[in-house]
Formats: C-alpha cells, sequence, structure tokens
C-alpha cells in the first residue's frame, strides 16, 4: 500500500533520502498507525503539533489508532512560535 508522507519546516530532516521536496511516497507491507509510520521515521511525538490525514485533524489521542489507507496522505508541522 503506498501513502504520501509530508513532513514540513525542521521535520523535512526525518524523511528518506528518495524525498521529493517535503514529500515522500512511502510503500507499507502492513496496515499502519499514523503514529506508527512516524514513529518508523523516527519523528518525536513532542514535534507533531498538526497533524492531518487528507487534509483532516487527528488528534494526538487518536494517531496510535488512526490506520492509513492505499493513498492516503499524512502531513505533519511541527509547533510554530513567533511575534
Amino acid at each position: 500500500m503506498k501513502v504520501t508522507l509530508k513532513l514540513y519546516a525542521q521535520l523535512g530532516s526525518f524523511l528518506p533520502e528518495s524525498k521529493s521536496g517535503n514529500e515522500a511516497e512511502i510503500t507499507l507491507e502492513a496496515e499502519k498507525s499514523v503514529r506508527g509510520l512516524l514513529d518508523d521515521f523516527g519523528v518525536p511525538p513532542e514535534h507533531c503539533h498538526l497533524v492531518l490525514v487528507n487534509g483532516e485533524y487527528v488528534e494526538p489521542s487518536a494517531r496510535e489508532e488512526r490506520l492509513l489507507e492505499e493513498n492516503d496522505h499524512l502531513a505533519v508541522w511541527p509547533p510554530v512560535a513567533g511575534g
């Protein structure tokens, strides 16, 4: 099953070398949760502020249960500070 992983800002450093810009197409051999995929790439949970699957927000408490499906787009933004 293929999914697209998009990591923004400094999170882009966790993408595989096969990335294209800030995204990579990932092939999953088995069912995987949002948290499971992010764990596979070493993305720290505390750096995942805004997480969307196909444009829909996934709450932190649901990230371990939310399973990815064929052609899903997982997008993650870190916390942002500024003034």
